[in-house]
């Protein structure tokens, strides 16, 4: 029977250690996402203005306006509100804020104010947008071809002034990119660079 020697048992037992090591992070290992990566099945929304806790909050499904708000603490005092206006559904990267306005309505008489539980009368008015491009980027979710301007277009690597210009300059002579795809038609953008550019984009209809 053939023995190792003690040198030889040293290099066997570190070979199969890691034999051990890439069998573990092929089949076991699952990386932890960030405090600040979603998955690609997350749905990112920021909620700010007139709610109990403003921030991003990251949804399963699309949430409705009333469960985004929820998410956020409520609202900070009791109000009018237009419950028909909570049923859009939000996209990922929606940025919704939160407003309160005097409202329009007569005051109530004196013998309502019990019913109305202390309600004042300002009105809660809700605007739909899109989260700022660094968040969005920070999310790597896409900026809007359309909509975006040349700082925002200026925060990816790779795009300095010069070309971010340019890119915004061909979208006013096109009345608005039709697809991504046309990038490639900006003087300073090559195929390698479409490459590197395109899942930085696209384009809403």
């Amino acid at each position: 029977m053939k023995y190792f020697s003690l040198h030889q048992q040293w290099i066997l037992f570190a070979v199969a250690l890691l034999l051990l090591g890439s069998f573990y992070f092929k089949f076991y290992y699952q990386p932890q996402p960030g405090p600040y990566e979603a998955s690609a099945e997350e749905i990112v929304v920021e909620v700010s203005g007139e709610v109990r806790q403003p921030g991003i909050y990251l949804f399963k499904n699309p949430p409705h306006v009333r469960e985004a708000i929820e998410r956020a603490g409520g609202f900070k005092e009791a109000v009018l509100f237009d419950t028909t206006f909570s049923s859009p559904i939000l996209e990922t990267g929606t940025l919704l804020t939160v407003t309160r306005e005097p409202s329009q309505l007569p005051p109530p008489l004196p013998s309502s104010k019990e019913h109305l539980g202390g309600m004042t009368q300002d009105e809660i008015k809700i605007r739909i947008g899109r989260m700022p491009a660094s968040q969005l980027l920070v999310f790597s979710l896409p900026l809007d071809l359309n909509d975006v301007s040349v700082e925002d277009l200026c925060l990816i690597s790779g795009i300095g002034e010069s070309l971010a210009r340019e890119i915004v300059a061909y979208r006013e002579r096109r009345k608005g990119f039709r697809s991504v795809e046309e990038l490639r038609n900006v003087r300073g953008i090559g195929g390698r660079k479409y490459e590197t550019f395109k899942k930085f984009f696209a384009v809403k209809s």
